[in-house]
C-alpha cells in the first residue's frame, strides 16, 4: 500500500475508562438506598452503579472519587450522578483509558510493530488471547 494514498477508516470507540471527583461528600447509604441499579460494598467503602443500556459502571467513593467504565461519550458520565446528588461539581476530570477499533487496510505485524516501536507497545495477555496495545 502507498504511503500517499488516503483511506478512511471507521474508528469505533468501544470504552473510555475516566476518573472525577464530585468537590462534595457523598453519602454511601443514601446512595444506596434511594438509588437503582446500585451495590453498597460497606466492607470496602464504596457504591458500585450500573446501567444497561448503555452498560456504564461507576465506582463511588464517599470522598467524592468516581471511576467510570464503559462511558462512550462524556455526556453519559453526567447521568450516573445527575439523580442521585442534587447539584454535582466535576473537577480534577481525567481520561485514564480508552479502547478504540478498526479495520486497517494493511496488515499489521505484531512482533515487528512491538520490537520496532518499544517501550510504547507491548502485548497484554488476556484470558485465552493476546491483544496489542499501544501506550504514551
Amino acid at each position: 500500500m502507498d504511503a500517499d494514498s488516503d483511506v478512511a477508516l471507521d474508528i469505533l470507540i468501544t470504552n473510555v475508562v475516566c476518573v472525577f471527583r464530585t468537590r462534595c461528600h457523598l453519602n454511601l447509604r443514601k446512595i444506596a438506598l434511594e438509588g437503582a441499579n446500585v451495590i453498597y460494598k460497606r466492607d470496602v467503602g464504596k457504591v458500585l452503579m450500573k446501567l444497561r443500556k448503555p452498560r456504564i459502571t461507576a465506582t463511588i467513593w464517599s470522598s467524592g472519587k468516581v471511576i467510570c467504565t464503559g462511558a462512550t461519550r462524556n455526556w453519559l458520565l453526567a447521568v450516573l450522578l445527575s439523580s442521585e446528588v442534587a447539584v454535582v461539581i466535576f473537577t480534577d476530570f481525567k481520561v485514564v483509558n480508552v479502547l478504540a477499533v478498526c479495520n486497517m487496510p494493511f496488515e499489521i505485524r505484531l512482533p515487528e510493530f512491538t520490537k520496532n516501536n518499544r517501550p510504547h507497545a507491548r502485548y497484554v495477555m488476556n484470558q485465552n488471547f493476546i491483544l496489542p496495545c499501544v501506550t504514551e
